[in-house]
């Protein structure tokens, strides 16, 4: 460890992508060499692209980083996929995850209920947890079985009960009913309980269906279709926005633009289960592309291997991937 006030040693080195086109060449770099500045802003480091080259200075551990993220990058760019700014981020985060080592981090990455502490299982779901506990904006992003919901309600209980915040508002679009909730037969309970039952069976599980209840009823635990939070402001509140993928770009604003002072947001969704109709841009993936590098704000990749249901679960999601990558 460098002794205090002293600058980290600066270390070089080189990334070399062997045998790139000019086209793998340009993919790897990104339009305007945006994924280099990319990895250069998050890591803190310097490349200089030179022909097939990039020569990368900074302290040796980002470096080293910098190394991995790009040899990850130009493994996709030989496999024909395209890059983009979302899969810079992914892969910068999955290096920084590998980094992470000792029992510290997995001590430190628990929620604490009223049913006992809840803890990430594997390094990024504890990543995860650290995560919503650091910044304003989180965005877990994964296929089903992740923990991505559930983790997020975890964690919004922990700050309740510890009086964080005032209050726990958990938001899902109907997208089945177009969120044209009004006029659907029935009360507003009877009407959002169908869309919303994922978001209550982790809050039962982790307060009891009697605590829920008169938390409800207090309003202090608000469970809403996204259709009704135009026009809020949701100030001292923990937000969960679920199923994100089927939000429309101009609901995703919308549902983000309602933070209020000491609010703290989790938007979940899986970009591959999109149920918007043919055509219509997932205000996810926008959000993907708009807010991946703004500070204060983090996106966490799941992926298959942290699917914590049934063993096949994991190996169904892997399949159907496979399936998807073919021409």
């Amino acid at each position: 460890m460098e002794p205090p006030g002293k600058t980290p040693s600066i270390s070089h080195s080189d990334f070399t992508a062997e045998h790139a086109s000019a086209a793998m060449l340009s993919e790897l770099s990104g339009e305007l060499d945006s994924h280099i500045k990319q990895i250069e802003s998050r890591l803190g480091v310097v490349i200089l692209p030179r022909g097939t080259r990039f020569h990368i200075t900074g302290p040796a551990a980002s470096v080293q980083a910098a190394q991995d993220v790009l040899s990850q990058l130009y493994a996709q760019v030989r496999q024909g996929r395209s890059l983009s700014s979302h899969w810079v981020h992914h892969s910068i985060q999955n290096v920084q995850l590998e980094a992470e080592t000792g029992a510290a981090a997995v001590e430190s990455a628990g929620v604490q209920t009223l049913r006992g502490v809840i803890r990430g299982r594997g390094q990024r779901q504890r990543h995860y947890l650290e995560s919503i506990r650091h910044n304003d904006l989180t965005f877990g992003i994964g296929p089903a079985g992740t923990g991505k919901t559930y983790l997020a309600v975890a964690a919004a209980v922990e700050q309740m009960d510890s009086n964080q915040v005032r209050r726990l508002v958990l938001v899902r679009p109907a997208v089945e009913a177009g969120e044209r909730l009004g006029f659907l037969p029935g009360s507003l309970s009877e009407k959002v309980d169908p869309y919303l039952r994922p978001l209550y069976d982790a809050l039962h599980e982790m307060l009891g269906y009697e605590k829920v209840a008169k938390l409800m009823e207090r309003q202090v635990i608000e469970v809403a279709p996204l259709a009704y939070m135009r026009g809020r402001t949701l100030n001292d509140a923990f937000i969960i926005l679920d199923e994100a993928q089927n939000t429309t770009p101009e609901q995703m604003k919308m549902f983000l633009t309602r933070m209020g002072f000491g609010a703290k947001v989790v938007v979940t969704g899986d970009v591959t289960q999109v149920d918007l109709p043919r055509g219509q841009l997932s205000g996810l993936v926008q959000a993907m592309d708009v807010l991946g590098n703004m500070p204060g704000i983090d996106m966490v990749f799941f992926e298959s291997a942290d699917v914590v249901r049934h063993p096949l679960v994991a190996r169904i999601v892997e399949a159907y991937d496979r399936f998807g990558e073919k021409p």
